[in-house]
């Protein structure tokens, strides 16, 4: 489970990540490396979250020296073979899992923490549930056939049966990764889900306080990716319309799953931290209580930054960059449709689409596809990983199509070069190229705003940036002045350092 330890002792926060740092990059991966390496005197232990094993092979990032643990918790684990054996299981167990089924259902419920707190202690301390139960007893049984037959009986029982198994089974690896974790004083974790549930699961076993930022609204993501499910999309294609109905049955009880999970850590985390008034509205939404949350938004290194203005050619370099994982939350395809147009319109034009395709390589090879099929091989280059400073000088713009986001760190990296922005109308990216304040939005717009999946708005912003130089240089001044003023780094440190403190101090 652990794959090293730096340095013994108790570290001072834990955190507890889900799919990203260190081993996948990206923006919040980015911002966690950048806030350690900020708070140079705590020390900090990794609990790292992941599907598999083989998923996470390699390390990206260099470990700062007040890292002084890092532990993998994997939530499906090929070695783990259980003989099927016939048992009754705990009836008292099974009763506290039913109270905290009730409670999850209410909407409005305030005792989802408590419930499940009562469960974790079934499992936990007074060892009356454990995967054999879940996966064999007769009590499991009954309980999954009654909840079935509550309200479920027009969808296939087979489909309800696996889909509750395997919505629960990562919840026992988390159980058993508890008794190794290393110990934190306060433990913060960057989403709610499963990484959620484990400072949840912390709290309650070991009294732990727990601090949650919500980069991206992990609810609303995992509704996407459900959406795109191919498990679901595939039966659809071979069962035909007959099937549809259970088959949204099914996308709807993981949803559900997810939203109590939310629901959940909103109510044990404390402060709740949100990146954007956007995303701190959506909290409010989902159940977080509006006297918990604060607002903190990102930050970069301006120094390291500002002195790549000097760099950029007089004129506008006819180079759009995308700056991203090419995967369907950020809708790569859309972009490719738009540039399609933009190519029309500037035959000299070309995109440079910068990230891996490591991550969904069936996705990655539908838009090479699509590239080859639009005969834009000549015009879209895919760069990989780069040093994005070095890149962003060389841009004339930058596009986000993505279809979710939290407050991008690349929209500020490329306001600090003084590089327009054109997005979609998703996370804080609004706030950013408009401006959040009123005095903020008085500096203008950096840039363009347009609806999801709208590749021809995409294009007409895209070609407007790049064919008026006035228009250019206006929207690369208000860039620069609003990142000078609202997003350097020492600001994301004194407010998490005073964050961090405060909660030490209890």
């Amino acid at each position: 489970m652990g794959i090293k330890t730096v340095k013994p002792g108790q570290a001072d926060i834990g955190l507890i990540l889900e799919g990203t740092y260190p081993y996948v990059r990206g923006g919040v991966s980015s911002w966690i490396h950048q806030l350690i390496q900020g708070l140079p005197e705590l020390t900090f232990a990794i609990n790292f979250i992941g599907d598999k094993a083989e998923s996470y092979s390699t390390l990206h990032y260099e470990l700062p020296e007040n890292v002084i643990d890092l532990k993998n918790i994997y939530l499906i684990s090929k070695n783990k073979q259980i003989k099927p054996k016939s048992r009754i299981g705990n009836e008292d167990a099974f009763i506290q899992v039913r109270e905290m089924y009730k409670e999850f259902r209410r909407n409005n419920s305030s005792n989802n923490s408590q419930a499940l707190g009562n469960v974790l202690q079934q499992i936990h301390k007074f060892k009356n549930l454990d995967i054999n139960d879940f996966l064999y007893s007769e009590q499991s049984w009954a309980f999954i056939t009654e909840q079935y037959e509550k309200g479920t009986e027009d969808s296939s029982f087979l489909d309800y049966f696996w889909t509750v198994r395997a919505m629960h089974q990562p919840i026992f690896s988390l159980i058993d990764a508890l008794d190794n974790v290393v110990d934190a004083k306060v433990f913060h974790t960057i989403s709610t889900g499963y990484a959620g549930l484990f400072g949840v699961m912390l709290h309650h076993l070991y009294d732990k306080k727990l601090i949650l930022t919500e980069h991206g609204i992990y609810t609303k993501e995992r509704k996407i990716d459900l959406s795109q499910a191919d498990w679901i999309n595939e039966a659809e294609k071979i069962f035909g319309d007959t099937l549809n109905s259970d088959f949204s049955y099914l996308r709807q009880l993981w949803i559900r799953f997810f939203e109590s999970l939310g629901r959940t850590i909103y109510e044990v985390a404390n402060p709740i931290i949100s990146i954007s008034e956007g995303n701190k509205r959506r909290q409010i939404i989902d159940g977080a209580k509006v006297d918990k949350i604060s607002v903190i938004a990102n930050g970069i290194n301006l120094d390291k930054l500002k002195p790549q203005r000097i760099k950029r050619p007089e004129q506008i370099p006819l180079v759009i960059g995308f700056i991203g994982r090419v995967v369907p939350i950020k809708d790569v395809r859309t972009f490719i449709r738009a540039m399609s147009n933009v190519c029309s319109a500037l035959p000299e034009v070309q995109a440079w689409i910068i990230g891996g395709e490591d991550e969904d390589p069936d996705y990655a090879l539908e838009c090479r596809d699509m590239i080859a099929s639009l005969h834009l091989t000549d015009h879209i280059i895919y760069k990989g990983f780069c040093n994005v400073v070095e890149i962003l000088p060389q841009l004339g713009c930058m596009v986000l199509s993505s279809i979710s986001e939290g407050v991008p760190l690349v929209i500020l990296e490329a306001f600090a070069c003084g590089i327009p922005v054109v997005s979609t109308d998703v996370g804080a990216c609004r706030e950013l190229i408009e401006g959040g304040s009123e005095e903020d939005k008085a500096l203008g717009a950096a840039g363009a705003v347009v609806s999801i999946a709208d590749p021809e708005q995409l294009a007409i912003e895209m070609i407007k940036l790049l064919s008026d130089s006035n228009y250019w240089k206006q929207l690369s001044s208000i860039a620069e002045k609003r990142a000078d003023n609202y997003f350097g780094e020492q600001a994301l440190f004194t407010s998490y350092r005073k964050v961090y403190q405060k909660a030490l101090e209890k």
